[in-house]
């Protein structure tokens, strides 16, 4: 009965503990509204990731451009949550060419 006591309390423990991303999220209030820019390209081993330009509204990083990478129909002017701006996608290198030729 020792054994089963002990094995309670670390389970709990372990449910409850959360990821170290989502501390930063609950911190610094929750998503910030962004707005589409401009599409700058696919990418994804099948073109079904979409790299866009958006600036954020609001928070601490109010009026930054950042470059997101964004799964989904996605088109300008439209507004993204984004829950951290501080972490920017890598420029395309090449665009993604589907179709038998490439």
């Amino acid at each position: 009965m020792a054994k089963q006591s002990k094995e309670a309390p670390a389970k709990q423990e372990k449910a409850t503990g959360s990821s170290k991303g989502s501390d930063k999220i609950m911190e610094t209030g929750g998503a910030v509204p962004a707005i589409v820019e401009a599409i700058v390209g696919r990418t994804g081993s099948r073109g079904e990731i979409t790299q866009i330009k958006c600036r954020v509204l609001r928070g601490k990083n109010s009026g930054k451009q950042l470059r997101r990478n964004v799964i989904g129909p996605i088109r300008t002017r439209d507004v993204l949550m984004l829950r951290e701006t501080e972490i920017e996608a890598r420029k395309l290198m090449t665009k993604v060419q589907k179709g038998a030729f490439s």
